[in-house]
């Protein structure tokens, strides 16, 4: 079986998952960039590497990013480890978009924590449908009620 495992490209692997994989080291630079990422925010992996996540935080998030980034760097881990996020994102262009977010803080050889990774996918349909239903459903809840 380790040998199996062996012969398995790591690499090949994280470009070919369905959803956007990112990786950024301890000052988030960004250092892996998959082509599920390249479609999801517009930016081909020659001009995310080595930028800041802030190309892809709306401006209005980045402060409450940088404080839990720099958190989950100094604790080891992240608060929503297991957890998926709904949040806002920025796509090349400047338009933003809804995204669901899971967290991993890799760890190198010697248990350092070595960056942060996020596996992003778009939900601003499911999001935008689910929001018209219950701004409908606030309507038909505050109706008079119909004589009879």
């Amino acid at each position: 079986m380790a040998e199996e495992l062996g012969a398995i490209d790591l690499g090949r692997i994280v470009e070919e998952a369905p959803d956007a994989l990112i990786f950024a080291d301890r000052e988030g630079a960004i250092r892996v960039w998959n082509a599920a990422a390249e479609r999801l925010f517009g930016f081909s992996a020659a001009e995310a590497l080595g930028q800041s996540l802030d190309i892809i935080i709306p401006e209005a998030f980045r402060e409450r990013h940088w404080t839990g980034f720099e958190r989950a760097l100094a604790d080891g881990d992240t608060k929503y480890r297991g957890q998926v996020l709904p949040t806002r994102a920025t796509r090349k262009g400047g338009g933003d978009f809804y995204v669901e977010l899971s967290f991993s803080m890799p760890h190198g050889p010697g248990g350092e924590v070595i960056g942060a990774l996020a596996q992003a996918r778009d939900i601003t349909e499911r999001f935008e449908r689910d929001r018209t239903m219950r701004r409908r459903l606030r309507e038909l809840e505050q109706a008079p009620p119909k004589a009879e």
